[in-house]
């Protein structure tokens, strides 16, 4: 009912009531890549759920938990997978490229894929753009984004991880040319 409530402390202990399990399990699957961001998705997943009343007897958290978490090692492997059949590897194109500073095209792509980021970026919250351009923009130590925005660090990840969450759909939106004042496909993505 507290975590239903938005309570920071119910948050947090419901966070190290899994975390420890969460974190082992990801780490045992999908080894040590962006394993705080992995957690942290599960835990935003588990606590939209909770929020939203589809998980209503705290008997079945764990049960819950586990699922979310086998839902999300599928998704990171299937996408694994599509990345390897899309993208070429790198070491093996090396010495055929040429210069890439020359190359215009790839600068135009360049150049697009940063007007949408910036067009995002404008999009967003006042708080999740700060929180982004600071972190990513600007490199600023966690610590000290923390400190200034007088933010746990529970409540630093749990912000950082619903920013990009909602940049990613932004921008999947403008880049499929969906205009941002739309509702078409926002809530199926």
């Amino acid at each position: 009912m507290r975590v239903r409530d938005g309570d920071a402390d119910a948050m947090g202990e419901l966070y190290h009531i899994f975390g420890k399990g969460v974190r082992y399990f990801l780490l045992r699957k999908l080894g040590s890549k962006d394993v705080d961001d992995r957690v942290h998705d599960v835990f935003v997943i588990v606590v939209e759920a909770i929020r939203n009343g589809e998980l209503r007897d705290p008997d079945r958290l764990m049960g819950f938990v586990r699922t979310v978490v086998k839902r999300q090692i599928a998704a990171n492997i299937s996408e694994a997978v599509s990345r390897r059949q899309n993208e070429a590897d790198y070491d093996d194109n090396v010495f055929s490229l040429s210069d890439a500073t020359d190359d215009p095209e790839r600068e135009a792509v360049v150049r697009q894929r940063e007007q949408l980021a910036r067009k995002v970026l404008q999009s967003i919250a006042l708080r999740d753009r700060e929180i982004l351009y600071r972190f990513y923009v600007d490199e600023q130590p966690m610590e000290t984004i923390m400190e200034q925005m007088h933010l746990s660090y529970n409540q630093f990840r749990l912000l950082k991880s619903r920013a990009l969450t909602r940049f990613g759909k932004l921008g999947r939106r403008l880049a499929s040319g969906t205009p941002l004042g739309t509702k078409k496909n926002f809530d199926e993505e």
